[in-house]
């Protein structure tokens, strides 16, 4: 456990200080790698607290914490000093301070900043609006928080231990320059947040500039309806060019609760200037809440070590490419046949005996969009399970099931009413300069399960059209064309989509799978719950590595295969032109590359080539004995 003189988590910023006193001018490369090599010890990250696991009154201000998050928003940059020197107004004497991984600056009673001083340096920073991953499974987050053994300590209040001076005694205030007053909570201040003059989509369209919708409530912007947890203003300082909107991070920061954040929002809606004022530049009232949240409900997490994450399954390795992991990998595949089978048999049940339907939802749940060439997505594997009972809750209790094996899903319900109503697509507020979120912002790989069986009669509105559109688009070309008003632009994902439905859906797919119940049970939910519980814990877990796992494997084709392929291919049509298209081949490679990595196996055989074509003619053998199924291909 961290502790002692070098207490790197309750107190991070005194070894950042250790590192910056010694005038080295690469302290700050310096820094990064010290909490690198502190938190590669073994189980050091676990004593790190999370902001995920812990509520916020029970973390240490200015402590190190981690966060496990989706980046939601990017704000415009910010200013702030990097370094700085404060002057002794009685001793005339200079004492030099950093300002990287803080809000607020140190500057006592009888202090003042040398805003002339040489050593007076301006950086920029980015912050992300990050929210915890949309959808998140209940066992992810327990799994997580068992294992962190930081649990913080009851606080309901923080009191500075650095004086801070009235406004009134700022009276050389007025002289800082505008644009870089720092943020200087205790009493002496020039700018540690004021935005930067580059504002991506600033300018609203014409008839937007109207501040009457302005709200007092602050929206957390959650995508997900019902969704809780923090959110988090996360200030990045390298490299934030490698990050983009709704990639899953995990960040390592100093946590910045100060109430002198609080105050600024306050001040500036009386008409009054602050000098802890970072809105200074903010055109809109609206925009000066969103942006400068309280930190009692929107913390600010200075980032040291940041992490984009593959996945966010505990159980796994978050990266698979180093040896140690690699070793891993290669230990668990043997055993991967044996919980396939384990895994198929349980999948049967909760399919209420069928087999087939089982065989291709577990293909289903490994697929993810490995390549793109153009714009199609290749390896993306939509399934709609037609002939699901509508009115049992059958549906409802098989996302349940979902939820129990992916790390993370969400069941979207397709009523009349959600579909008219919902915001599916993010829109920019001009207002307020934000990203307004929406249903389908989504993190990679998470499982959306749409439930068509829901689906009344009724006539769908221009949101409802827009909204069908929308996820059209979604299952088709794996992007979904955010809104900013006068045009629209495409951000590409990986959702695993899977469409419930009573005959075949409105919506495309990659493949239908009519559903043959073998049995109806009297009490669905009671079926399902004894199904998860007739199930080891020791065999759940394997079924939850099993998933996540075979996701992140890589995959090829040798070329004697290909050739033996491209053979097949031509005899096939030979015999029947009509019976194969260059779409049932991709889809049959497509089939053939999940078969081959549901077995552990990353390359394609012969024997799997032609288990994929069998599995296909009783897919398509099967639906073409529904009658109520229309003349198009499946």
């Amino acid at each position: 456990m961290p502790g002692g003189g070098d207490d790197w988590v309750n107190h991070p910023l005194g070894a950042v200080h250790r590192i910056f006193a010694q005038n080295s001018a690469d302290w700050e490369k310096k820094v990064v790698e010290f909490f690198w090599e502190k938190l590669k010890e073994t189980t050091a990250a676990n004593w790190v607290p999370s902001l995920n696991d812990v509520p916020l009154h029970y973390l240490k201000p200015n402590s190190l914490v981690k966060f496990r998050c989706m980046v939601q928003d990017m704000f415009d940059p910010e200013f702030y000093m990097g370094s700085y020197e404060t002057l002794e107004l009685n001793a005339k004497s200079k004492i030099l301070h950093f300002g990287k991984y803080k809000d607020v600056a140190e500057c006592g009673p009888q202090q003042e900043i040398a805003l002339d001083s040489p050593k007076y340096v301006t950086r920029e920073r980015q912050t992300f609006y990050c929210i915890p991953v949309p959808g998140e499974s209940e066992w992810v987050k327990e799994v997580y928080a068992s294992a962190c053994q930081a649990r913080g300590n009851p606080s309901t209040s923080y009191t500075p231990s650095r004086h801070k001076r009235s406004y009134e005694e700022d009276e050389d205030m007025e002289m800082h320059p505008p644009k870089l007053k720092e943020q200087c909570a205790d009493g002496c201040s020039t700018s540690l947040g004021c935005g930067d003059a580059k504002r991506l989509e600033k300018e609203p369209p014409a008839g937007q500039q109207n501040l009457s919708n302005c709200t007092t409530s602050i929206d957390l912007n959650f995508p997900l309806p019902g969704e809780k947890g923090p959110a988090c203003l996360v200030k990045i300082y390298e490299d934030w060019d490698s990050f983009k909107v709704n990639d899953m991070l995990e960040v390592y920061g100093v946590l910045s609760v100060d109430p002198a954040l609080g105050v600024m929002n306050e001040e500036s809606s009386k008409g009054g200037l602050s000098i802890l004022d970072p809105t200074e530049c903010m055109d809109t009232m609206e925009e000066q809440r969103v942006h400068s949240p309280p930190p009692s409900l929107v913390p600010r997490l200075h980032a040291i070590v940041t992490r984009k994450l593959q996945h966010v399954n505990p159980l796994l390795p978050l990266t698979l490419n180093d040896k140690e992991n690699q070793d891993l990998i290669t230990n668990i595949l043997p055993e991967l046949s044996t919980v396939r089978a384990e895994l198929l048999g349980f999948l049967t049940h909760v399919l209420l005996g069928d087999s087939l339907a089982a065989e291709y939802l577990l293909l289903h749940f490994i697929s993810t969009v490995y390549s793109r060439r153009d714009i199609l997505p290749l390896g993306k594997f939509t399934v709609n399970l037609s002939g699901c009972p509508r009115n049992n809750g059958y549906t409802k209790q098989l996302h349940k099931t979902i939820q129990q094996l992916v790390p993370s899903s969400y069941c979207l319900p397709m009523t009349l009413h959600n579909m008219n109503t919902l915001r599916f697509i993010p829109h920019k507020d001009y207002t307020a300069n934000r990203l307004v979120t929406g249903v389908l912002q989504l993190a990679s790989n998470t499982s959306l399960m749409l439930d068509e069986t829901l689906l009344d009669q009724g006539q769908l509105d221009s949101t409802g059209v827009r909204n069908v559109t929308a996820l059209g688009n979604l299952i088709t070309w794996q992007k979904v064309d955010y809104d900013f008003n006068y045009h629209r632009m495409e951000f590409p994902c990986n959702i695993n989509v899977l469409i419930t439905s009573e005959g075949r859906s409105l919506l495309p797919s990659d493949c239908q799978v009519h559903l043959q119940a073998q049995m109806v049970p009297a009490n669905v939910e009671q079926y399902m719950t004894n199904l998860l519980m007739a199930v080891l814990p020791s065999m759940l877990r394997k079924f939850r590595m099993y998933l996540s796992l075979l996701r992140l494997m890589d995959y090829s084709i040798s070329d004697e295969v290909t050739k033996a392929v491209e053979e097949d291919f031509v005899e096939m049509r030979k015999s029947d032109p009509q019976s194969i298209t260059a779409e049932d081949l991709h889809q049959l490679l497509v089939v053939a590359r999940l078969i081959s990595l549901s077995a552990g196996h990353r390359t394609l055989s012969r024997e799997r080539w032609q288990q994929a074509k069998q599995l296909e003619v009783l897919r398509r053998s099967r639906i073409q004995h529904k009658t109520h199924v229309n003349g198009n291909e499946p």
